[in-house]
């Protein structure tokens, strides 16, 4: 277990309070990474309020397998995906002390005012809404975003398991329209983007040690995507 573990105190509970929160997309694929500690630990030793959304991986893959093969519709494969989110959530807060699973607004903004590091199980929220396209248009990503517009975030972090060196010749301001035609993320980011009107930022292998510095006010990390 890492030794830069978050344990609630009174100094962090008066930064959650006082802060706007970040909320950082996890890549399900980074979740099964060797490259997910070093992640943890940042996310884990912030003073910033943290908001972690956690992707499907390869449990929202196994979805689209079955969907498939058995040809069941997408507002079922959508739920399905939304409860891969949901494990996956779980998963990541049984890996550090400190990190807390919340489904509603009002439970992560409890976890952050106690200084944890909120992890976000999207079903509640999100199932029974008709302004969300129940497709695969919409993935982690774009809720991500629509998380941080619902939490007034400060900004949204988008980790993935990639070489940010490899997308766009490693640019430091991306397209969000050219990240979706290349699949780097989903088709309904860039309208989501617009709408959230906050900054996200891409990272990728390799960033943690900037990623870190900069949640804590030392400098700028990844690649703004506009």
């Amino acid at each position: 277990m890492s030794s830069h573990a978050r344990k609630p105190n009174a100094h962090a509970i008066g930064l959650a309070a006082e802060q706007r929160p970040v909320v950082v997309k996890l890549g399900g694929s980074v979740v099964r990474s060797p490259e997910l500690e070093p992640w943890l630990d940042a996310l884990a030793s912030a003073p910033c309020p943290v908001v972690v959304v956690p992707g499907g991986g390869a449990l929202a893959q196994e979805v689209r397998a079955c969907q498939q093969r058995l040809g069941f519709g997408d507002r079922a494969a959508h739920r399905m995906a939304l409860l891969a989110m949901d494990q996956l959530a779980w998963a990541v807060s049984g890996l550090r002390p400190g990190f807390e699973v919340g489904d509603t607004e009002q439970a992560l903004r409890l976890s952050l005012a106690q200084g944890r590091v909120a992890v976000w199980a999207p079903y509640t929220l999100v199932a029974n809404r008709r302004d969300i396209p129940e497709s695969w248009t919409v993935t982690s990503d774009s809720l991500a975003l629509w998380l941080a517009a619902r939490l007034s975030a400060a900004r949204c972090y988008l980790i993935k398991s990639i070489l940010r060196k490899e997308v766009q010749a490693g640019a430091e301001q991306l397209a969000a329209e050219q990240l979706a035609r290349d699949g780097v993320v989903d088709t309904a980011f860039p309208a989501m983007l617009r709408e959230a009107g906050l900054p996200a930022i891409l990272l990728g292998r390799g960033d943690q040690a900037a990623f870190a510095a900069s949640l804590e006010g030392h400098g700028s990390c990844g690649a703004t995507i506009a």
